[in-house]
């Protein structure tokens, strides 16, 4: 690990919006955390929760918090170098309604009561094609996702990936979701939705990587039902052929 990665780490156990769980500690302290149920104590108000999952620099928990200050926002990701950035902006601006949960997305259920959070986004996630239940938008993370987030509630997924984009779309067609917004071309659409042009105001530090490529970016928004079954889509997607960058590219 460089020496860099290594002062970042030992950054986050300073910074006051940081938690930090790995798979040990959740797996070993029961079906619930001491998390779930009391972030509205943590952020000492009752306003909506929102969710970046898959942080990454957490530049939308960071970029949304600043255009809602009446929301709660909280940038989820394993990856505590990246995370850092996030971490460090929101309390260099004093942001009170930001904070970050460093632990593996196939646990969030374990941080987050019933009802507890009000939307997710799902910025850039890897599309995962070669297994289903790694994907962030598959039956696996929607039973997951439904044991926390309020019925109806918002999920929002921008990417570059085509697989992904059309795998999610069918995704909702299969279980009857509530498609509000749909776009395979973010930059060149005409959405009609209160909240499309929050998914264009703020660019990720991958999306910037994607858009530098001439990549197209995609945009969906549906409403979460909860439902006792979430049944995956039984159609042939084809694969993505292209590459993303290496782990040694800053842009």
């Amino acid at each position: 690990m460089s020496k860099n990665k290594l002062q970042r780490f030992a950054a986050m156990e300073q910074f006051n919006n940081v938690f930090q769980c790995t798979a040990k500690e959740v797996l070993l302290g029961g079906e619930k955390s001491d998390f779930s149920g009391h972030w509205h104590e943590y952020f000492c108000n009752d306003n909506p929760i929102v969710l970046e999952l898959g942080c990454g620099h957490g530049d939308y928990t960071v970029g949304l918090a600043k255009l809602f200050p009446n929301k709660n926002f909280i940038g989820v990701d394993i990856k505590g170098a990246r995370m850092y950035n996030g971490a460090k902006a929101a309390t260099e601006n004093r942001m009170p309604n930001v904070a970050f949960l460093r632990t593996n997305i196939e646990f969030v259920e374990r941080f987050f009561d019933h009802d507890e959070v009000d939307e997710i986004w799902i910025t850039f996630p890897d599309p995962q094609m070669k297994k289903a239940t790694k994907r962030l938008t598959s039956s696996f993370f929607m039973l997951r996702y439904q044991n926390i987030l309020k019925n109806n509630g918002l999920i929002h997924l921008k990417t570059d990936s085509p697989f992904l984009y059309q795998y999610t779309i069918e995704m909702v067609r299969a279980n009857n979701y509530l498609l509000l917004a749909d776009t395979d071309n973010l930059y060149n659409a005409d959405v009609q939705m209160p909240n499309y042009k929050y998914a264009t105001c703020i660019q990720t530090h991958y999306e910037r990587q994607w858009l530098e490529r001439g990549m197209n970016i995609k945009y969906i928004c549906f409403e979460l039902k909860h439902k006792n079954e979430v049944l995956e889509p039984e159609v042939d997607i084809e694969k993505d052929t292209y590459r993303s960058y290496g782990r040694n590219y800053n842009a």
